[in-house]
């Protein structure tokens, strides 16, 4: 997928997460299935930091690797190669033992979270054009997938979300909302 394409869907996947927003009770929005796993707000937030925190940042390192000349090369692992090869993250659920480092903390509300989602489509718009001045050899490395470049950065936030897509309607039923 492009990017302009990955930019595209990722605007239509969280429009459809803030479409979910609409109806749930600050009470839905925080409760938790069990002790080790999370509630809606916590994957909402999972997905705006990891995009911030890990997509957009590694993005700006690409490019900042690239304009000073610094090129990082570096090699995709064989479960790298397979997210890109199937256009997505295998439709299994992922689970993560708790932990500070990890757990993402309850949302202050869903202001928070719809701002957070709004800001990171602003972003992506505006990294978008950018990308094309990025060498495709220049890398960061993710620490599962292996080394990144800029367009798979990029396309990966698409992705991401629309892995979460499923957990997200898991929750839902769980706090007794009907997915749209």
């Amino acid at each position: 997928m492009n990017t302009k394409e990955s930019l595209h869907a990722l605007e239509e996947t969280v429009s459809y997460y803030l479409e979910q927003l609409e109806g749930v009770s600050e009470e839905q929005l925080c409760r938790k299935p069990s002790d080790e796993e999370w509630s809606l707000g916590q994957v909402y937030i999972h997905l705006i930091n990891a995009t911030q925190f890990m997509s957009l940042r590694n993005i700006k390192l690409c490019r900042e690797e690239a304009l000073d000349a610094t090129a990082v090369v570096g090699v995709k692992t064989d479960a790298g190669e397979a997210v890109f090869r199937n256009g997505g993250f295998p439709d299994a659920k992922i689970s993560v033992p708790p932990s500070p480092q990890y757990t993402p903390l309850q949302p202050n509300g869903k202001e928070q979270l719809t701002s957070g989602l709004s800001n990171i489509l602003q972003q992506m718009q505006e990294i978008e054009p950018m990308l094309q001045e990025i060498p495709p050899d220049v890398t960061a490395a993710h620490p599962r997938l292996g080394a990144l470049n800029a367009k798979e950065w990029f396309n990966m936030v698409e992705m991401h979300f629309r892995h979460h897509v499923k957990q997200l309607h898991r929750l839902q039923s769980f706090v007794g909302i009907r997915a749209s």
